[in-house]
């Protein structure tokens, strides 16, 4: 097959997407044919991530990273546990490809952490509370679509600017002293 012959990306989505509902739809049904059917997939993913698996196993580490960039086959090799690389330089980098075009808008966005499957982060957006929303919302699509393995994304809340708070009496002393005074 040509490589001008394969599918693009979206046909790619649009063919995942319609596995999953052929799939909810076999685990939704009664019966030993759809236990059959369900088995039947799940024996052939397992085939499927053996074969990648001992592609991986034959491939340098240039090769291995090409195939990691991949969209497709990266999400193929985290599903398998075979990905050349782990889940932090993964959220960095998606982390830094979105981190451009916040700062555009005045946000910000920074990884804390990844605790118990759960990658923490701190998103200022510079917007009000909706589109605060909105961005951490598509923050949790981009660092999910490269790390599939996590459980879920969640923001911390921003620390903010160091404190300006000034005690009461420091300033009230200061405006009771007369003019020339030090």
């Amino acid at each position: 097959m040509a490589e001008a012959d394969r599918l693009g990306d979206s046909a790619v989505t649009a063919r995942l997407a319609r596995i999953d509902e052929l799939l909810e739809r076999l685990e939704n049904a009664a019966g030993p044919t759809a236990r059959d059917a369900l088995e039947a997939v799940r024996a052939l993913t397992e085939v499927y991530g053996e074969a990648l698996a001992r592609v991986l196993d034959r491939a340098d580490a240039s090769l291995a990273a090409a195939l990691a960039d991949d969209e497709l086959l990266g999400h193929l090799m985290v599903l398998h546990d075979v990905h050349p690389e782990h889940v932090l330089p993964r959220l960095n980098r998606a982390v830094e490809q979105l981190r451009g075009s916040l700062r555009e808008r005045g946000g910000d966005l920074e990884l804390v952490a990844v605790d118990d499957g759960v990658a923490r982060v701190r998103l200022r957006s510079g917007g009000c509370g909706s589109t605060a929303a909105g961005l951490m919302d598509a923050v949790r699509e981009s660092l999910l679509a490269v790390a599939p393995e996590l459980r879920g994304v969640e923001r911390e809340a921003d620390p903010g600017p160091g404190s300006a708070f000034v005690p009461l009496d420091a300033v009230s002393l200061r405006l009771a002293q007369p003019q020339g005074t030090p």
